[in-house]
Formats: structure tokens, C-alpha cells, sequence
């Protein structure tokens, strides 16, 4: 996907309890937010201020292998937004993470990092398939860097 095909499509909101994710997705990195009390340990997304499983307001950015599986998925169709309509028929994807079955992940699988949301046949897409994580940066001067994925072979 060129730079000016990234920048005419919606961007997520980065908000302060998801920054860290997005300064990790910048470097390259998968990470999921965490409860960091020695008692708990659960992984949690989306971030937030407290773990809803023990109240703990401490947490940590647990790295993933960047692997998953297809959980669910949709082909949109018209009406959309002119962005994406350029670009249908295209899918949008639940990945659950192979290190964190009860995490899922929105995003679109594509042929490569950088490729239009189009470039991979929906033909192709089965619940199930597996997939790895892959970054694309997008918005103004690459502003935020989006966790794409691949199908794995």
C-alpha cells in the first residue's frame, strides 16, 4: 500500500492506556498488556488502567511470537467509505494469538507489510489458517504502524 492509499484509510485513535502497544508496533514488536501482580499475570487487550480479573493497577508489555490463527472473518461490502471501496473487496480479520488463545487481534490479512487491503483473494482465507504479524506504517509520516497478517505457508 503506498503512503497516499495508507493516509486516505481510518486510523486507529491512539489513546494513553494503548500508546505503549503502538510504540511497540512502531519497532516491530507484538506486545500485549499484562497484570503485573506476582499473583496474577493475566494478559489483557484492550489495555487498560486495571485488570479486570484481580483490580491490580499495575501492568506490564508481554512480547508475542507475532503467530496466530484465523478466528473469524468478514468480507465488507458496499456501502463503505470511498477509501475503502477503491480497495473491495478486501477482508477484515479476528486473529486469535497463538501465545494468547483468549486475545484477538483485529486487522486485514495481506500479500505483504505494505500491500493494498485487496491483495490477497478472500478465496483464500479459512477459520483456522494461521498467520504472523506483520507492520505497515500509515498516517501522516507513518504516525502509527499497523499490525497486519500474512498467511503462513
Amino acid at each position: 500500500m503506498s503512503m497516499s492509499d495508507a493516509d486516505s484509510l481510518l486510523l486507529p485513535v491512539v489513546d494513553e492506556d494503548g500508546a505503549p502497544f503502538w510504540e511497540y508496533t512502531a519497532r516491530g514488536e507484538l506486545r500485549v498488556q499484562a497484570c503485573a501482580s506476582p499473583a496474577c499475570g493475566e494478559l489483557r487487550f484492550p489495555p487498560r488502567p486495571c485488570c479486570p480479573h484481580c483490580g491490580s493497577f499495575t501492568s506490564e508489555w508481554r512480547l508475542m511470537s507475532g503467530r496466530g490463527r484465523l478466528w473469524s472473518y468478514v468480507i465488507p461490502h458496499p456501502p463503505l467509505l470511498p477509501a475503502y471501496a477503491e480497495q473491495a473487496p478486501y477482508n477484515a480479520v479476528l486473529v486469535e494469538l497463538a501465545d494468547a488463545p483468549q486475545i484477538r487481534l483485529a486487522g486485514n490479512v495481506v500479500a505483504s507489510p505494505d500491500a493494498p487491503l485487496n491483495s490477497v483473494d478472500p478465496a483464500r482465507l479459512r477459520i483456522g489458517a494461521p498467520v504472523r504479524a506483520a507492520f505497515c506504517p500509515a498516517g501522516p509520516s507513518g504516525s502509527v504502524t499497523l499490525v497486519r497478517w500474512l498467511l503462513e505457508r
